[in-house]
């Protein structure tokens, strides 16, 4: 049986939106259909009116945080933001987030692994400065993931809003703007926009970019896995983790069986 619109017009020209709420699992087809086409604004929109407080969204504070945050935020003001500080973040990265927390109001969540910089490195040396995957992976599960799915937990997210983009890697090629990972539904608003969309948005606001973007950086995580991106480059993310990984794992399957899952659904 067909599901009726998840999006319709009433006759003052505003969207209605169905509730899925009391569903136990969305069509991503039909979802992905309905929702393919609709501006970034109103998908934030109606990710909240389906998921209401179990709405929640990450931000890195990278070179491009300001269009995700403020747009989200413009939409609802109140929405818990998970920022997950690896203690590894440069200067100015943290500078460019109290200015955006102040400018924009933003409820910002901080979570941290539970295991300090210094004790990681006491007990696996320093993985971040080893060329070697295995060691990556170790870093970013214990910087990164770890804090992801706690602070997913303890916020009791239902779906997260992330900033992701299509032409940021090859894995975000193959994403649809709406999907599932780790039983959460991950909503991608301008998954499909590109650095003049970034630039344009930017500029109608008035917003800034992260000051390492003055210093050719097009991305950027912790002071020693990010660099400027220079000629001999083929990929802006050849500047993250050495060029061994594009990927840091937030965004990635978390088990065997999601990621056969996602690879037979062509997400």
């Amino acid at each position: 049986m067909l599901q009726k619109s998840l999006i319709t017009l009433n006759t003052n020209g505003q969207y209605n939106y169905q509730d899925y709420r009391d569903l136990p699992e969305l069509d991503l087809v039909v979802v992905n259909q309905e929702l393919s086409q609709v501006d970034a604004d109103t998908l934030v929109q109606w990710a909240y009116e389906t998921f209401k407080e179990g709405l929640v969204m990450s931000t890195s504070f990278g070179i491009q945080a300001a269009v995700m945050l403020h747009l989200v935020a413009s939409v609802v003001p109140n929405i818990p933001i998970i920022w997950i500080d690896t203690g590894y973040l440069p200067v100015e990265t943290y500078k460019f987030a109290e200015e955006l927390i102040e400018r924009l109001k933003l409820n910002i969540k901080i979570y941290q692994s539970s295991m300090s910089p210094g004790r990681m490195e006491a007990l696996y040396g320093r993985l971040w400065a080893e060329k070697d995957i295995d060691a990556l992976e170790r870093y970013n599960e214990i910087r990164k993931v770890e804090p992801m799915q706690r602070a997913l937990k303890e916020l009791k997210a239902t779906a997260w809003l992330a900033g992701l983009r299509g032409e940021q890697t090859k894995h975000r090629q193959n994403l649809d703007r709406i999907s599932k990972q780790s039983d959460i539904y991950k909503i991608l608003p301008i998954l499909t926009w590109n650095a003049r969309d970034i630039y344009q948005y930017l500029t109608a606001h008035d917003l800034p970019y992260h000051p390492f973007f003055d210093l050719g950086y097009t991305t950027v995580g912790d002071w020693h896995s990010s660099r400027p991106l220079t000629a001999d480059d083929i990929d802006e993310r050849d500047t993250r983790f050495h060029g061994l990984k594009q990927e840091c794992g937030l965004h990635l399957p978390q088990t065997q069986e999601e990621a056969q899952s996602l690879d037979s659904s062509s997400l």
